[in-house]
């Protein structure tokens, strides 16, 4: 078994805890271009953060309705309660996990949902994992919540609840100082309740978004 130590690029770093303390609308835009790694038995597998979208706690104002922590804590979705900068992971439609990241004080319940990647480590795997040939195109293996965490072999059993931000997990966030050129604001995608709210940030033209959207003015 590869070790948490072997084989990423020595100038990825950790992100700071503090940076996960503020409101998920602000961490989001912030968070593109930063880098999700997951350790398997073939190795580290990685990918940049192109697509994400916020979720406010219950204590916004007005609170989020599409948020999974609308209505206070509940055994599935305790972590988003916990403390900023871990894995907030939940199964939909009986078939995807989908990883969140958690943001703001312990208690807030803000959240990140990642939605799209740009593999950088370890795509044959991740080929492998979405049980598609290795020349499929980047976009159809991370393009997608569910796709991604299938390419990275992401579950909410082994990994919800995980501290994304220690050297020593299996499943991190970290950063190589890439800075995104431009992004994209717009609405949230699959959801009934506030969906008029721009809360989905995206880097501008990159090919492995999941979904093409109206841009909103940034105010």
């Amino acid at each position: 078994m590869t070790t948490a130590a072997e084989n990423l690029p020595a100038h990825w770093q950790p992100i700071p805890r503090a940076f996960f303390t503020r409101p998920p609308e602000t961490v989001a835009p912030q968070l593109l271009g930063k880098l999700l790694a997951r350790l398997t038995p073939s190795g580290w597998l990685a990918g940049r953060i192109v697509e994400l979208e916020a979720y406010l706690g219950p204590h916004s104002q007005p609170p989020d309705p599409a948020s999974h922590s609308f209505r206070g804590p509940t055994p599935r979705n305790a972590v988003m309660f916990g403390p900023p900068g871990y894995a907030y992971v939940y199964f939909i439609y009986g078939m995807y996990f989908c990883m969140n990241v958690t943001c703001e004080p312990e208690g807030k319940a803000g959240c990140i949902l990642v939605r799209a990647l740009e593999p950088v480590l370890g795509r044959e795997v991740m080929a492998v994992n979405r049980r598609l040939p290795a020349t499929t195109p980047d976009r159809r293996l991370t393009a997608g919540p569910g796709l991604l965490c299938q390419a990275l072999a992401i579950t909410r059993p082994e990994h919800n609840g995980l501290n994304l931000l220690l050297p020593q997990s299996p499943l991190q966030l970290l950063h190589d100082g890439s800075i995104p050129a431009a992004i994209d604001i717009t609405t949230r995608i699959g959801i009934r309740h506030a969906a008029n709210l721009p809360l989905r940030f995206s880097i501008a033209a990159n090919p492995c978004i999941s979904r093409i959207g109206k841009a909103q003015p940034i105010v």
